[in-house]
């Protein structure tokens, strides 16, 4: 059966919890597509109050919010259909009291409400801590049209890489709301989704869509959020697949978009998806910054501007997502910092157009070394004299950041944040950590992409040994192992989730794999207390990875 519906996808940038602000994003786009005679606009999952909401779901007064806005919505709902994404009480007397539900509305008012079936609790998702699932599904009856509408991970029913010993792929769920919806007809799946960015996560959506498609034999329409809610970051990514499972219109990534789909539509096909990795990482992250800034009203950022490499990425960063009047860099050398890094960071702020200052921090740390003089008892000096100097820097730093009202970016990558290489109240201070979800490895190869076309960041920095310079003549490789090794085995343990034996398996020295974990494990009470990371991976630390802080595990 041929649709003869023209529908729109709306793939917008919300805010969670400002509800104002994304009830006007949500009529302005209805508006939009009024004049274009769409039959239908979809928002994403969770559209009215943006995606996640978390512990907010737990006030009544926030979920009155929510469905006010959804009639406020409704009452826009005239020569054209919405469907909008938000909680929904759960009228039983049994089980948790809110549905995470899509609204049907229609000639101003909500004709239906569908409620998700499939709640995920991995990774960064919690929905069942808070939702009910479904326990029945029902079609969407619409200009004599049959739509299954499933909400997200409703269509995740299997694991992508998770093969059972069978070969085939392991299901997840122990129900299928497509097999049940498949009873009632449908002509077409619609997907209402809030998938977060990874730099796998677009082949894996195109994966799932592809398979359903297929199986199915029916087209679907996706639509997805884009923008960043603290440490997730939205791509976007909307799109349509035919019943062959061949992509043929999609929105773009890392922006706001109403995509408009007809019956002709369904035999084109789509530009693809952002094939460089790098490119991605990069979009990402400078979204992520922005949003964070703008959505917290914040305006200016200062950073400690070392001459390494970590701090020329995050610098480099924040000027585009900012813009290079609201990033502030300070450069605080000590008696063991180099004149080429105090050197590569005045070029680097030069090249970037931002302001920058230079505060000596020796007077500072040698006073603090007086005043602890009876606490160290003459013991030699060692890690915590280095410390000190690592805690200086903060203090000044967050000094500046209080009197101008400047946001602290945090510098540490993964790599670092994973082994413990870093000062508790010291370089791991700051309101945002940037690219603490990118291994060291990543960090250089994405300073090679921005210098792809002219060189912004300094070639000096990028192939000079990396060094705290804490100490004369240091370098990283004194205590760790090389970062093109260490952060092989960081991703198989952290990302992959293999343990020792599969690790040396792959090749790895074992005594240096013990020492990884070892290092991983111990210091898990450090990443505790960092600033939220912006997460560019499959299993970021943060929010994603929920390990035990005093647990005895090799």
């Amino acid at each position: 059966m041929n649709l003869q519906l023209k529908i729109a996808l709306a793939q917008l940038n919300f805010h969670v919890a400002n509800f104002e602000l994304n009830k006007q994003k949500m009529i302005n786009s209805i508006q939009e597509a009024k004049e274009l005679k769409s039959d239908l606009i979809v928002f994403p999952e969770l559209s009215v109050c943006a995606y996640p909401p978390r512990d907010f779901l737990e006030f009544d007064s926030f979920i009155k919010s929510c469905i006010d806005a959804v009639h406020v919505i409704a009452s826009h709902a005239h020569d054209i259909a919405i469907i909008v994404g938000a909680p929904a009480y759960n009228q039983s007397e049994r089980g948790k009291k809110l549905f995470n539900a899509a609204y049907f509305l229609e000639d101003g008012e909500i004709k239906s409400v569908y409620h998700k079936g499939l709640l995920p609790t991995y990774d960064v998702f919690d929905e069942f801590r808070y939702f009910e699932p479904a326990s029945t599904f029902q079609t969407i009856q619409f200009k004599g049209h049959t739509i299954a509408l499933t909400i997200c991970e409703d269509l995740w029913d299997e694991e992508i890489e998770d093969l059972d010993n069978n070969g085939k792929l392991r299901k997840t769920y122990s129900i299928t709301p497509m097999d049940v919806l498949m009873e009632q007809n449908p002509d077409c799946i619609i997907n209402i989704a809030a998938s977060p960015f990874s730099y796998i996560q677009a082949e894996n959506r195109q994966k799932v869509l592809h398979r359903n498609a297929l199986k199915y034999q029916l087209p679907i329409y996706y639509v997805n959020h884009v923008g960043a809610q603290t440490e997730l970051i939205f791509d976007g990514g909307s799109m349509v697949v035919n019943s062959h499972g061949t992509v043929v219109k999609r929105a773009g990534f890392f922006k706001e978009e109403l995509l408009m789909v007809d019956q002709l539509d369904l035999q084109e096909q789509a530009n693809k998806h952002i094939d460089d990795e790098l490119e991605r990482i990069y979009q990402a992250l400078v979204l992520g910054i922005k949003d964070f800034f703008s959505k917290m009203n914040f305006k200016k950022a200062v950073l400690g501007l070392s001459g390494g490499i970590d701090s020329a990425l995050v610098c480099t960063l924040a000027a585009k997502a900012l813009g290079k009047e609201n990033v502030h860099a300070v450069l605080l050398p000590s008696k063991y910092s180099s004149d080429h890094s105090v050197a590569d960071a005045e070029a680097l702020a030069k090249n970037l157009g931002i302001s920058y200052e230079t505060i000596a921090i020796q007077s500072t740390v040698d006073a603090a070394e007086l005043t602890l003089k009876s606490s160290f008892a003459n013991l030699p000096a060692g890690l915590a004299e280095e410390n000190l100097q690592a805690r200086v820097r903060a203090l000044l730093l967050m000094g500046i950041s209080n009197k101008h009202g400047y946001i602290l970016l945090n510098t540490s990558n993964k790599s670092e944040a994973a082994v413990g290489y870093g000062t508790l109240y010291g370089d791991m201070c700051g309101g945002l950590s940037v690219i603490a979800d990118l291994y060291k490895t990543q960090v250089y190869a994405l300073c090679n992409y921005i210098n792809r076309e002219y060189e912004i960041i300094p070639s000096n920095t990028i192939i000079k040994a990396p060094s705290a310079e804490l100490r004369p003549n240091q370098k990283d490789s004194d205590s760790l192992p090389e970062y093109d090794v260490l952060d092989k085995i960081l991703r198989l343990y952290i990302e992959e989730r293999k343990g020792f034996h599969e690790i040396c398996e792959k090749g790895f020295d074992d005594t240096l794999v013990k020492r990884v974990i070892k290092l991983v494990n111990a210091n898990e009470f450090k990443r505790h207390q960092t600033p939220p990371i912006l997460r560019l991976s499959p299993k970021a630390f943060g929010m994603g990875r929920r390990m035990p802080i005093v647990a005895k595990y090799d």
